[in-house]
């Protein structure tokens, strides 16, 4: 069962943290992505997260979907049904960036850049690196809670390596966060209602 109290917690505190740093988001910007940019430590190390991070949370989920699919049938289609929340909170991200259509920072700003700044149209707000890593953490935590532990610190590290790397402001990746957990938790619900809902009626 997915626990909705801390759910509603950590997108509360999400959403907050986009809009109280939505008002400070040029300095708080130039702050950290230009403490990456002149960085050689700490700026291939953004990049590299910022670029290959999720390629750990999809094999993460992977791995999850085979041992499932060997194990427990009830886990695959809890990660089935989360999958096509991931797959909806994207959409909805695209279809966020679109209507908002909110300029990139590194477009708006002078600053060096750890990633080339994406082309004009590639909007900024939210982040869909963001939501992706939010929605696939949210999957993995849903189907088997103990990986919580990893995959929590992964999908935030991804967020945080987009702003570092000069790809999007905070609030950007604070509002992509909050919606891809939210999109997976819906969409798991749902499914999980429906199930029940079927069960009850062949009872």
């Amino acid at each position: 069962m997915v626990a909705l109290r801390p759910v509603g917690l950590v997108v509360g505190i999400l959403v907050l943290l986009s809009a109280t740093t939505y008002t400070v988001r040029d300095p708080l910007y130039l702050a950290l992505a230009g403490a990456a940019g002149s960085s050689s430590l700490w700026g291939p190390v953004a990049g590299l997260v910022a670029g290959k991070g999720l390629l750990v949370l999809v094999a993460v989920t992977a791995w999850l979907v085979v041992r499932s699919w060997r194990r427990g049938r009830r886990v695959f289609w809890t990660l089935a049904a989360a999958g096509a929340g991931v797959v909806g909170a994207y959409v909805t991200s695209e279809a966020v960036k679109m209507l908002v259509a909110e300029e990139r920072p590194c477009r708006a700003l002078v600053v060096r850049t750890v990633l080339a700044c994406p082309p004009p149209g590639d909007w900024s707000w939210p982040s869909n690196h963001a939501v992706i890593a939010a929605a696939f953490a949210t999957a993995c935590v849903v189907a088997a809670p103990r990986t919580a532990w990893f995959v929590a610190p992964v999908a935030v590290s991804i967020a945080a390596g987009r702003v570092l790397a000069g790809v999007h402001y905070v609030h950007d990746v604070a509002a992509g966060l909050a919606l891809g957990v939210l999109g997976v938790v819906l969409v798991v619900l749902v499914a999980r209602r429906c199930t029940t809902l079927v069960h009850k009626s062949r009872a």
